[in-house]
């Protein structure tokens, strides 16, 4: 099918759903709520019964908004011809990659080849490599840019929460100051799943994001510490006073790049109880990517050995309570004075369970691919080339995410408030 198939003039519709974790469950509720827009929606991952009980939770909460399609299929989505023949077989023009940050490329390649916008929450990962080199997107997915020009395909990368409304929430914030000189993103989950350890998503991605370099963006250059080396603690609208530690993420990557900020950091909060269970896996080896070969001659990569063994992050979510608050704390000049605000977002881990059957953690990565799919669809953001979020007018983002289900609030000298455009 010709790539000019899946564009319409108008709308795009039909949506492919790639992956079948915690976070693919909440896209699928959400697309179903909004399949009046959205049109067909299609689960597909390599194992098809995941994708299935996804099917069988959005039917079961009555999720969908108008009749049609809802169906799941097997993918190996690290398979580009594969990818093609299913996004052609649905009719798909939206793929929504939710999978591991190990097939984006192959995913992107599929979408630039047949036309489909393409979005992401994650950066693509190398599972050879760890903390690359930065700025990490140079790595990879920037080097599509010029073919997502030349074939007029929109993708939209790193459309999560962090990254994702994150990068919205410092865009916006700029045009509260004359001058930024820093933004700090701070994730605070102050749930509690009941377990005695776990992990909130992938744990192989999770641990990733922790046993190599912490990059951070200071004095507008790129500088490398040590995890839990530098912390903070501040006091929280909803979840109070909280520790937080420096570590690198995404969206410093982008962020760096597209906003004229010296200082960019993100801020992760972890239990004395995390990090201590976390230090003796890594000082044991134990959360390697690379392979070991045992004593009967197997060969494992430690890391996941260790994701086999711990909880399924989807399995959290029935007994999950307590609740998150992400945010970007930014400071600057405004009529030469020092100015400061909090933008950010509480979400509720009981009551993701009860709407979509996931905890807090997915239903904030879920949520926002589903927002920009939307506005993909009613060609608010079908810009047909490649970007990060803050390249975008984030204004009517925010406003849809406090319609369907993540709203934005505000902090400064005026008090706390909701933020609306």
């Amino acid at each position: 099918m010709p790539k000019e198939a899946y564009r319409g003039k108008v709308m795009k519709r039909n949506v492919l759903i790639i992956g079948a974790g915690g976070v693919a469950q909440v896209v699928a509720h959400k697309c179903a709520q909004h399949n009046d827009i959205l049109g067909n929606i299609h689960i597909a991952s390599r194992t098809v019964e995941k994708c299935q009980q996804i099917v069988d939770s959005v039917r079961e909460k009555g999720s969908l908004k108008t009749a049609g399609e809802l169906q799941a299929h097997a993918l190996d989505a690290l398979d580009v011809e594969a990818t093609k023949a299913l996004i052609a077989k649905t009719q798909s023009q939206l793929v929504i990659n939710v999978g591991s940050p190990f097939i984006n490329m192959s995913v992107l390649q599929a979408c630039i080849e047949t036309g489909a916008a393409y979005l992401d929450t994650a950066i693509h990962e190398d599972p050879d490599k760890i903390c690359e080199t930065p700025p990490w997107y140079a790595n990879y997915e920037w080097k599509r840019r010029e073919l997502c020009d030349e074939n007029k395909v929109t993708a939209i990368l790193g459309v999560g929460f962090d990254p994702g409304v994150v990068n919205a929430y410092a865009a916006v914030g700029m045009e509260h100051f004359d001058s930024v000189s820093d933004i700090d993103i701070i994730d605070i989950n102050a749930g509690d799943h009941g377990h005695y350890f776990a992990t909130n998503f992938d744990p192989e991605i999770n641990f990733r994001e922790f046993t190599g370099r912490v990059w951070s963006w200071q004095n507008s250059q790129w500088v490398q510490n040590k995890m839990f080396e530098i912390k903070r603690t501040d006091d929280l609208p909803v979840v109070g006073q909280r520790t937080s530690y420096m570590t690198g993420h995404d969206e410093l990557h982008s962020l760096s790049k597209n906003l004229d900020v010296p200082n960019i950091r993100f801020w992760m909060g972890f239990g004395e109880h995390y990090i201590n269970v976390f230090t003796v896996l890594n000082s044991l080896g134990l959360l390697s990517e690379q392979p070991v070969t045992t004593a009967e001659g197997l060969e494992v990569v430690p890391l996941k050995v260790v994701k086999a063994v711990l909880p399924d992050p989807a399995s959290l979510a029935p007994n999950y309570t307590g609740k998150t608050c992400i945010g970007d704390i930014l400071k600057g000049k405004k009529d030469g004075k020092d100015k400061e605000i909090f933008i950010y977002n509480v979400a509720d881990h009981k009551q993701a369970w009860e709407e979509v059957g996931s905890q807090g953690i997915s239903y904030t990565a879920g949520v926002p691919p589903v927002a920009a799919a939307i506005l993909i669809a009613q060609g608010v953001w079908d810009v047909q080339k490649m970007v990060n979020v803050e390249e975008l007018d984030c204004r009517p983002f925010i406003n849809l995410l406090n319609e369907i289900g993540l709203p934005t609030r505000i902090k400064d000298e005026d008090g706390d408030r909701p933020l609306s455009y």
